[in-house]
């Protein structure tokens, strides 16, 4: 099944029987076809309401999630579309708060699927399918705002045919997906960075405000050419020029309309306080609605989002190995090792358990976690073509140990030391679904 799309429910299931049989077809990238299926659903993408749109190689999916509760604690109801699912394909569509049912997700995928065979066939993916019904469910639930995650780059992604959202951002840069990413075309940059830049950056709209980080030169140089100049002229706020902040006890934040101090998320990491950041200079450079600081730090206090350097509870998974900190995270780039280094740099070295696609870099989490893990543990990626333990022991002096899964690797583990199980988003769902934490 595509993208690790499973259900319980018989109707959801049949309905993703359906979408597995969708592909891409070779070299096939574009707009065109889910603009031709929006057309066909009675275009929901113009009917929505106003719309936070976030791109970014690591940390767009905390924004996302500080975006939410941020707006939902000023009293706002609120759609957000995120991406990947961990454990179910319905935590990727929440209407109003709630996540949706799984009737009224087999229904709108079964209208999207029809819309398309009722003509000639548009040949849509798996993406654009569950885009259009993202969009379907979006505009006919009230609510006061949308957040939607893009899923791949930005520039050709399914969700870039949003007219005129109230805000677009760019969360973190980084090489990822370069397979897709990074392949050759005209007119494209050649530097690595700046063609990342170049994809994300695509989301821009004319007149709505484009929100960043600061990047490295390469990088700005593509977003200012989409950015300011014709025919986009879209206002760019980035960070250390238009807004400002600073991570320490506090959040300490400050642009043009004042300053503001807010607590640091639960949410582990320096990283997510960066992103935190990020959303709260979003929400104040849109017009679409109008969030307190008292709602802003209420939101980044309560904030959750599973399998992002997550403590996991008590549950079956982590009682074969009690007694310790387990951690979980789905990092599975450079950006997010360096992250994840980050967190555990002060703290003593702890056992790392791993899965990782094949297509991604088995270094990616390694490398930065040098001197800082007391073993490595090599586990599949449930469903997937998965690195081997001697592709990972290229990047560690330590020895590598295969397991048929986390739990033969819990119970291998000597008694001291915490746990890291890390490498893939894939792993992650599988490790929560284990332990009884299915997000909700």
């Amino acid at each position: 099944m595509k993208d690790f799309a499973i259900s319980d429910h018989p109707g959801v299931a049949a309905q993703l029987a359906r979408l597995g049989a969708l592909s891409v077809p070779t070299g096939r990238l574009g707009l065109e076809i889910i603009e031709g299926l929006l057309a066909r659903l009675g275009h929901p993408e113009r009917h929505l309401p106003p719309v936070l749109h976030v791109a970014g190689t690591n940390g767009k999916g905390s924004t996302c999630t500080y975006l939410r509760f941020m707006l939902e604690a000023q009293g706002l109801r609120v759609h957000t579309a995120t991406k990947p699912h961990l454990v179910r394909y319905n935590e990727r569509i929440r209407l109003a708060g709630q996540l949706i049912s799984d009737d009224h997700l087999a229904a709108l995928l079964a209208e999207v699927l029809d819309a398309n065979a009722a003509g000639e066939d548009l040949g849509p993916s798996f993406f654009e399918v569950t885009t259009a019904a993202i969009f379907l469910a979006f505009a006919r639930t009230p609510a006061d705002a949308c957040v939607i995650e893009v899923g791949l780059g930005g520039r050709l992604d399914a969700t870039n045919v949003i007219p005129a959202p109230a805000a677009t951002a760019i969360a973190t840069l980084g090489i990822d997906h370069e397979a897709f990413l990074l392949r050759p075309e005209d007119g494209a940059p050649a530097d690595p960075l700046a063609r990342i830049a170049w994809e994300k950056a695509g989301i821009t709209r004319p007149g709505s405000p484009l929100i960043t980080l600061d990047y490295p030169a390469q990088a700005e140089e593509q977003i200012a050419a989409l950015a300011t100049q014709s025919p986009l002229q879209s206002p760019w706020l980035r960070r250390n020029r238009d807004w400002f902040a600073t991570i320490a006890e506090a959040i300490h934040y400050r642009d043009a309309q004042g300053s503001l101090t807010l607590p640091l998320p639960q949410l582990a990491g320096h990283h997510q306080a960066e992103n935190a950041a990020l959303a709260v200079a979003i929400l104040r450079h849109q017009s679409a609605v109008t969030i307190s600081p008292e709602a802003m730090a209420q939101g980044i206090r309560a904030a959750r989002w599973p399998a992002r350097l997550q403590a996991l509870r008590p549950g079956p998974l982590t009682a074969l190995s009690p007694d310790r900190a387990i951690w979980l995270d789905g990092g599975h780039n450079p950006d997010a090792g360096l992250a994840i280094a980050r967190h555990f740099a002060q703290s003593a070295p702890v056992h790392l358990i791993i899965g990782m696609l094949a297509n991604k870099d088995p270094g990616a989490i390694l490398t930065p976690l040098a001197g800082k893990l007391r073993s490595v543990s090599v586990v599949p990626a449930p469903g997937h073509d998965a690195h081997c333990p001697a592709d990972f022991a290229a990047h560690t002096a330590l020895p590598v140990q295969p397991f048929a899964d986390v739990e033969q690797a819990l119970r291998a583990l000597p008694p001291e030391g915490d746990v890291l199980i890390a490498g893939s988003l894939y792993l992650a769902g599988d490790v929560l679904r284990r332990n009884g934490e299915v997000p909700d």
